[in-house]
């Protein structure tokens, strides 16, 4: 019986046991070939073991050329991964979707040019730790424009330059993440789409121009500031512009002001979930305009906030309507007896003392 390519497709798709495809493509040649243009992703793992990555280098470009049809591909961790090992990516041309290189130290401009180059129906790209400048930067934003994910996370020679080139060329952009980037301040976001929801720059340090530049077109959804180098006062004003924002991380801001909070409560009042721990300067006055206006949020953190006093806690127990959990710890100005007033008045808020460093939906998912 003489089966199609196609009708062998099917039926190795429907193997679930790893064994059992495995057996499928032993049987002979044509069945080999099935199982390799069946496979659609490869991820080869962090390890503590040095001789794995010495096999990672020594066997990518022949996994590349064998499984033709992958639509990802995931290497973790192998620091010694030359950019001489991508040029099997122009196998997957039309395929691949999803490319990820997180801690791949040796990987610079001249890999990602060929990866730009060669699979720019990209998706989703993560370069979390390469050594890239913006030159890199550039070609991404010259042939990936259908790109709508990407991780440069600690890429710490890029700057706004290469964001602008970014922010121009890669329309459909929908997450940044940025975090450690030293250099980005935010400008580079000149001009963005309306399209990019979620921005991740922990531990940047976003200035006032670069802010209003991040939410200028108005849909953004999540935003990130978090940083424990963080010495100026978030101006709240440039939140004006954000009034779509629901997931605000502004943890170790310990400069932001109650005006600040003030002016974010009333401008954001889609608000769901909001991170102001160990921000010390939010007084009695800030705690107050957060219960007064933010009548959507959900999830509040004020964990180690040193200005949380009674007052402060009567406010939100008295507004914020719809909370349900507040983590909360280390608030040295809260008495015993403000604490039980506040769970007699809201009975349905959930207290926590665990505080959390990524707040809302996990931005990594978007990059599985």
């Amino acid at each position: 019986m003489n089966l199609s390519d196609d009708c062998l497709v099917s039926i190795f798709q429907k193997l679930q046991n790893g064994t059992d495809r495995n057996s499928f493509g032993l049987t002979c040649h044509r069945w080999l070939h099935i199982q390799n243009i069946s496979r659609r992703s490869l991820t080869l793992h962090f390890s503590y073991e040095t001789t794995a990555y010495q096999s990672y280098v020594r066997y990518l470009p022949t996994l590349l050329n064998r499984f033709s049809h992958l639509t990802s591909v995931s290497v973790a961790g192998c620091t010694e991964l030359p950019d001489s090992a991508l040029a099997g990516l122009k196998n997957l041309k039309t395929s691949l979707r999803s490319l990820s290189l997180y801690c791949c130290f040796k990987i610079t401009d001249e890999g990602v040019t060929q990866v730009a180059i060669q699979c720019n129906r990209l998706v989703s790209l993560t370069l979390y730790r390469c050594n890239i400048t913006d030159v890199g930067l550039e070609k991404i934003a010259n042939f990936c424009e259908l790109l709508e994910n990407l991780n440069l996370s600690y890429c710490v020679n890029i700057s706004d330059f290469g964001i602008l080139a970014l922010t121009r060329g890669c329309r459909l952009l929908h997450v940044l993440v940025v975090s450690g980037c030293r250099d980005v301040v935010g400008t580079g976001l000149r001009g963005c789409s309306e399209r990019l929801e979620y921005i991740e720059a922990e531990c940047c340090m976003f200035t006032r121009e670069g802010l209003l530049e991040a939410v200028s077109a108005g849909g953004l959804k999540y935003l990130n500031l978090s940083s424990p180098r963080c010495s100026m006062n978030i101006d709240g004003i440039a939140l004006v512009l954000a009034p779509r924002l629901q997931i605000l991380n502004l943890r170790l801001c310990r400069f932001i002001s109650n005006e600040s909070i003030a002016t974010i409560s009333k401008a954001c009042p889609l608000l769901e979930e909001w991170s102001v721990a160990v921000c010390h300067e939010i007084g009695a006055l800030g705690w107050g305009e957060i219960g007064l206006n933010c009548c959507n949020l959900q999830v509040l953190h004020v964990n180690r906030c040193r200005n949380l006093c009674d007052r402060g806690l009567e406010a939100l127990g008295e507004g914020c309507g719809r909370l349900r959990v507040l983590h909360m710890h280390g608030c040295k100005k809260v008495s015993h007896m403000g604490l039980e007033l506040f769970r007699l008045r809201r009975s349905d808020v959930e207290i926590r003392s665990e505080e959390r460093v990524s707040i809302g939906p996990r931005i990594y998912d978007f990059f599985a």
